[in-house]
């Protein structure tokens, strides 16, 4: 894949309506898509070509494709013992027709090994400088890459701010341009964005409930700031991050800073290597935690790890959290 602003023809073309949308493509569906297309790949222009063997890390990429209909074009994926099972997936069927190249974390030796001629992962979350496998690295190899928007936020040299929710819908509305399918990516983009009007429309009032999500972690727990996904699912269902002002992705604080803030709901996220219970067994006899309100209270909710990275199964953790917050108004 060459890196480069194209100024002729279709791809620029297809660069003004995504220029013009914000964030996808408005241009019709094809069964014979254009070879090239430029789409910002974390601000910087890049043009891709269809993509037959696309390889994802972890669910998040995956689910982003399926959800597509994508199922033909992707070889297969990566994933790492963080996710749950993959038939606890609603794609359970489209995983299955595709291969599972590793379960561990994603490598340049992987993605050469499987022939990709796409990979879609995050940045620090799939694409690393230390393990050698970064876009630029791709490039040299004639291999694209696609960057989760929501990962951008800190990208050397092409950093992009959108929130999480809208990241993940830029996300969609881009993988519908590469691989020609722009008008089903906006379809799949209007019913996520209906579902989070219907959400939005039912959270409940007044002062928002304020929410710790605990990741992991004992001398210090990781959690949730500003850039994430979670952060939007609870904003959107009624709450408040107590972590929301930290401009960052994921993050270590101090537990000071978690009993000042004194939260009256805790999200645990549930890995597929670190189950939900013990955490909150934890949180129920440390005595750094076991007087807080929402410990006192047993007001948990677990959100998947699938619903907690950028993909379309945010809006499914988002519906579940509302539901939970409306039984505590």
């Amino acid at each position: 894949m060459t890196s480069r602003t194209t100024r002729s023809g279709l791809a620029f073309g297809v660069l003004v309506a995504l220029l013009a949308t914000g964030c996808g493509a408005e241009v019709a569906d094809s069964t014979e898509p254009a070879a090239t297309v430029t789409v910002p790949r974390c601000g910087e222009e890049v043009e891709y070509r269809t993509p037959q063997r696309a390889v994802a890390y972890e669910g998040g990429s995956a689910d982003k494709l399926f959800a597509l209909g994508l199922t033909d074009r992707v070889h297969g994926y990566v994933m790492p013992p963080a996710n749950p099972p993959v038939t606890e997936s609603p794609w359970a069927a489209e995983y299955a027709r595709v291969e599972m190249l590793s379960d561990d974390l994603l490598n340049k030796e992987l993605v050469v090994d499987a022939g990709a001629d796409l990979v879609v992962a995050g940045w620090n979350s799939g694409f690393s400088d230390q393990r050698g496998i970064t876009p630029q690295i791709l490039d040299q190899l004639g291999i694209q890459s696609f960057m989760h928007s929501e990962s951008c936020f800190n990208y050397p040299n092409f950093p992009q701010r959108l929130t999480p929710f809208e990241g993940l819908y830029s996300d969609l509305e881009r993988l519908g341009a590469i691989f020609g399918v722009p008008d089903r990516a906006a379809t799949v983009v209007a019913d996520l964005k209906a579902r989070v009007a219907a959400v939005q429309a039912r959270a409940p009032q007044g002062d928002p409930v304020p929410v710790f999500l605990y990741d992991s972690g004992t001398d210090q727990p990781f959690t949730a700031g500003a850039q994430v996904p979670p952060t939007d699912i609870i904003r959107i269902a009624g709450g408040r991050n107590i972590f929301a002002d930290l401009d960052v992705r994921w993050s270590q604080v101090g537990w000071e800073a978690v009993t000042s803030a004194q939260p009256e709901v805790i999200i645990i996220l549930d890995y597929g290597d670190q189950p939900a219970q013990e955490k909150i067994d934890f949180l129920r006899t440390s005595p750094l935690t076991r007087e807080l309100p929402a410990v006192r209270d047993n007001r948990f909710f677990v959100l998947d790890y699938n619903e907690g990275i950028s993909g379309p199964r945010n809006v499914d953790g988002l519906e579940k959290f509302a539901g939970y917050l409306r039984t505590l108004s």
